[in-house]
């Protein structure tokens, strides 16, 4: 049964792979990327077998002790992102507990994370191979090791399984996952410099990681080549028994999770309360525009930008903190324009078969670009207002307040009139409702790239005048070509709104059934 469920794992994903050759590409590159990642590791892994002892020791505990504790984090927020061996799909099956058990640990090693740690803890076998015994207690170490992050991550899985199942967890878990991604850069570097700042304290630290379940087993070679068998055995002591601990909570909890498993339904609600219905004007564009102002608050694949474009002064104040200049600050404000008008230019991809509802309910195209142009600019306009602001104040530079904000508002207005007529004419491949914003369906990349990049082509084209005034500003230092750029940005930005949402409009009304027809397939 061990052996039918592995084969089975290998044959799902086999076959998920051969749906899409862009999935098998996708796949491809992550396993490149992975075999950089491992590749580096096991390099520093031989390199460490010449080593002082104490370098070797502390490296290799903290190292294990991080992955332990990757394996236990990261499953709670990307635990559907691989369902191959669901233990809910088993719910009607008598397979016996201990061969299940069995089978859904090794399962856990086919697959990229797994295969990447497992080469990597086998590599610490080289990094102590002075001599026999601590060569055999790294073989023993890294096997309780890994055994440990396989099960704690099928402890956490199953434990948060209807949790997971929630779309409100969904949702927030997907949010919160962009913070790190967009705060890399400096999470990156201000543990690099904590490393470095505390070379001392961290043989300390590992020291006492290594009498915790999460760096015993990593340290067994280490006390072995120390001199020191009598706390390796100790350790593997400790590291068999978290092990066995950990196997019996996760029995438990697939026993539970086979007998009642995880509800998704919803409960019942009230009704009675229109939310921003109540509020907006009752107009088709004011129902449009409170419909997708509830998209940008309750759905991840939208709020995401709501995320991302708070974290960036962080970001650029990071940078010129590095470098002491704190000049791409000036493009905090345009940016931010940018990313937040060209967000909806997916809008009526990310309805997907829901709008099959403005269809059905003869909403004219021009009240459902306006409602959706209106939704993004009521907290776009606030954001770049802000921005453009605290540019300012930050640098104490007045005198380019005006052309800042004319060459921002003529990117905000500009960029939501050129998506409203984008995403009513083209349709790209989306998450779908209810998927992770990390997850991509196959189908139409390379059209999605044309739109995307021809897109930014138009929108640079459309707001020179605003960059060529606010760059004579520049270089004359004369204020009168930026309060000419913010009346230009104005001026030009609202009649290229307008255009926009009228031309999308028009398209919209021509190109209805065909757009749901289209969304359909993308699927």
């Amino acid at each position: 049964m061990v052996a039918h469920l592995l084969r089975l794992k290998i044959t799902l994903l086999r076959n998920g792979l051969r749906r899409s050759p862009w999935q098998l590409v996708g796949m491809a590159f992550a396993g490149l990327y992975a075999l950089s990642v491992v590749a580096t590791l096991v390099v520093v892994l031989v390199l460490l077998r010449h080593a002082e002892h104490e370098l070797a020791y502390t490296a290799v505990v903290l190292g294990g002790s991080a992955a332990v504790l990757g394996w236990g984090i990261i499953p709670v927020v990307a635990s559907a992102t691989d369902m191959t061996l669901d233990p809910a799909r088993f719910t009607t099956f008598a397979i016996p507990m201990k061969q299940m058990l069995a089978g859904l640990a090794l399962g856990g090693l086919i697959g990229i994370p797994g295969l990447a740690t497992a080469l990597v803890a086998l590599s610490t076998v080289v990094t102590w191979s002075h001599g026999v015994l601590p060569a055999l207690a790294a073989l023993v170490g890294a096997t309780v090791g890994l055994l440990i992050c396989i099960v704690l991550s099928k402890v956490v899985t199953t434990a948060t399984a209807s949790l997971a199942s929630s779309r409100r967890f969904k949702d927030v878990s997907a949010v919160a996952f962009m913070v790190p991604l967009v705060l890399l850069g400096p999470i990156v570097a201000g543990v690099g410099r904590g490393i470095t700042a505390s070379t001392e304290f961290l043989p300390d630290f590992a020291l006492t990681l290594s009498w915790t379940p999460l760096g015993a087993p990593w340290a067994l070679a280490g006390d072995v080549a120390a001199g020191r068998p009598d706390a390796a055995a100790v350790k593997l002591l400790m590291s068999v028994a978290v092990l066995a601990g950990l196997a019996w909570c996760w029995k438990l909890l697939l026993e539970r999770a086979l007998v009642t498993p995880p509800y998704s339904g919803s409960g019942r609600r009230t009704g009675g309360k229109l939310g921003l219905l109540g509020f907006l004007p009752a107009v088709p564009a004011g129902a449009v525009m409170a419909r997708a102002l509830t998209y940008w608050v309750r759905d991840p694949r939208y709020s995401g930008s709501l995320i991302v474009v708070p974290l960036l002064p962080v970001v650029l104040v990071f940078q010129g903190s590095q470098t002491g200049d704190f000049s791409t600050l000036a493009l905090l404000a345009p940016l931010s324009a940018f990313i937040l008008a060209w967000s909806i230019s997916a809008d009526v991809s990310y309805d997907n078969t829901a709008f099959a509802l403005h269809l059905a309910s003869g909403v004219r195209g021009l009240d459902d670009r306006l409602g959706r142009a209106l939704a993004c600019l009521a907290f776009a306009l606030p954001v770049v207002l802000v921005f453009a602001g605290g540019y300012s104040a930050f640098t104490g530079d007045w005198d380019v307040l005006p052309g800042q904000l004319g060459l921002s508002l003529g990117i905000l207005f500009t960029g939501l009139g050129l998506s409203s007529v984008v995403s009513a004419r083209y349709t790209v491949a989306v998450p779908l409702p209810g998927d992770s914003p990390f997850k991509k369906p196959p189908g139409n990349v390379g059209q999605t790239l044309a739109v995307q990049f021809a897109g930014l082509g138009i929108l640079t084209v459309l707001v020179l005048p605003e960059a060529a005034l606010l760059i004579a500003q520049l270089v004359t230092g004369n204020s009168l070509f930026g309060w000419l750029n913010l009346a230009v940005g104005l001026v030009l930005g609202l009649v290229l709104f307008v255009v926009g949402v009228r031309l999308g409009g028009r398209w919209l009304d021509a190109r209805g059934p065909e757009l749901l027809a289209q969304v359909t397939v993308n699927r």
